[in-house]
């Protein structure tokens, strides 16, 4: 897929500025991995839409939220946000480092 190819069109926000945008309302997170990893350890309040059947149509409308992309390291969410971009859609950030970072900045997550 080519789309993987051009990480600059994806912004990397930290884990903190994600954290933020969420307990803010300004953040809609799409969580892109699968079925059997979001059933261990969730982000939460995230959007679940995998990757392997992902199609950025089906994300609702964000209500004027920056949608952000994650996953667990960071890389089917780049290519998430390609995708959507591909498609049309202003989706151009995910969160670098994906739930590994997250946890690593001691952000909860549900189990």
């Amino acid at each position: 897929m080519s789309a993987q190819l051009d990480r600059s069109k994806v912004r990397d926000l930290t884990p903190e500025e994600v954290a933020r945008g969420l307990t803010e309302g300004r953040m809609l997170l799409v969580d892109v991995r699968e079925p059997n990893e979001t059933a261990v350890e969730r982000y939460p309040d995230a959007l679940i839409v995998p990757l392997s059947e992902f199609d950025p149509n089906t994300i609702p409308d964000p209500a004027g939220k920056q949608v952000v992309f994650a996953c667990r390291s960071g890389n089917r969410s780049v290519t998430a946000s390609l995708i959507a971009q591909n498609a049309g859609l202003p989706y151009n950030a995910h969160l670098a480092g994906g739930l590994k970072a997250w946890k690593e900045a001691g952000l909860p997550t549900d189990s």
